[in-house]
């Protein structure tokens, strides 16, 4: 059983799912309707599909930031990539005589989701063509794509009344929220691509050692060039539903912060920031983790000014008991011997040495 136990918690999933766990519970006790689910109007509603609602953008920049983190890089520009792509559609849109146009939408559609990737292409130049650090190539952007956001945008809100468009963030599709479907056929998709395939393979293997995999043969500067494409890719899909649900662009505070919960849902999920083994389904539950302390913090009406605090405390303990060296700090400490007692003088026996 001990040995059991040992093997089931050091898989990379069980104490990201324990937590959850626990957190759904904790809401149950606080409001018992929590875990209801019904059907209004033919929509599923209740606190757990709006949770996965919710997720569904920090879902799609995860599975990008994942691909990303695991060829040893990473990406701060995925908030800003939000904004743009969000803005660019919202702008294409509100110039159209008929916004409820399933033509000009399509069109919003793809244009927003082209100049994210295009974005995502300039970021994989700058790191394997030239060679800039990617924390560093991705900061540019990260600053100067709120810039270019706001020059989309001119500096104010674009509110639009497409309902066509609505559907992509607040739409459903068989009582299902379209937002749900999307990232769930993203999720399967990046799964086939990177398990089914050597994909997969080649991204782990030039993480853990790019110079290896030249030597190799592997074209390392290719597969890094496309991760930080397909992560714009996914920025820009997630841009679309994020600017849908409101029906408004705001470049300035669309996707804030957002490249941190992604980060976060990542390293939850398994993935090491050093690069090499990634995993898809942990960055899912990582992002629905994220969300569910997010709903929980506003349900139980903790204060603004702690809430921060209360994610970072929850963040910060989730990432600790998964780290093999501090679990294996606790357990030596577990483990260790009773100190034997110093011996004294009437435990002690003189012996005498004949002459």
């Amino acid at each position: 059983m001990s040995e059991r136990w040992k093997t089931l918690s050091a898989h990379h999933l069980f104490w990201p799912v324990v937590v959850l766990l626990v957190l759904v519970v904790a809401n149950v006790v606080y409001r018992p309707s929590f875990v209801s689910i019904e059907v209004r109007d033919g929509h599923l509603y209740g606190s757990l599909v709006d949770i996965v609602r919710l997720s569904a953008p920090l879902i799609l920049v995860g599975l990008g930031m994942t691909l990303v983190i695991a060829t040893g890089g990473i990406d701060l520009s995925v908030g800003s990539i939000v904004a743009i792509s969000g803005a660019m559609a919202c702008l294409h849109i509100s110039n159209q005589p008929d916004q409820n146009a399933v033509g000009g939408v399509l069109v919003a559609v793809v244009l927003g989701v082209l100049l994210a990737t295009l974005l995502g292409i300039g970021n994989g130049i700058l790191v394997a063509g030239i060679g800039i650090q990617p924390i560093i190539a991705t900061l540019i952007l990260m600053v100067a794509g709120r810039g270019l956001a706001q020059l989309i945008t001119e500096g104010q809100i674009i509110t639009i009344n497409s309902s066509p468009y609505k559907m992509i963030g607040a739409g459903y599709v068989l009582a299902v929220p379209f937002a749900i479907l999307i990232a769930a056929a993203v999720t399967a998709l990046t799964w086939a691509l990177t398990r089914r395939s050597a994909l997969g393979m080649i991204i782990e293997s030039v993480g853990g050692n790019a110079e290896a995999s030249r030597l190799a043969g592997i074209r390392s500067r290719r597969f890094m060039l496309f991760v930080y494409a397909f992560s714009g890719l996914c920025a820009g899909i997630a841009g679309l539903m994020v600017t849908s649900d409101v029906s408004s662009a705001d470049g300035n505070n669309a996707g804030l912060w957002i490249e941190l919960d992604a980060i976060l849902a990542v390293v939850i999920g398994g993935t090491s920031l050093v690069g090499g083994r990634f995993s898809i389904s942990g960055t899912v539950i990582g992002a629905i983790l994220i969300q569910t302390l997010t709903t929980t913090v506003y349900a139980m009406n903790i204060s603004t000014q702690t809430s921060l605090l209360f994610k970072a405390m929850v963040v910060i303990a989730v990432c600790l008991i998964q780290a093999p060296k501090f679990r294996a700090a606790l357990g030596r400490r577990r483990r260790r011997p009773p100190t034997a007692p110093a011996p004294t003088d009437k435990l002690t026996k003189k012996v005498e040495v004949p002459a």
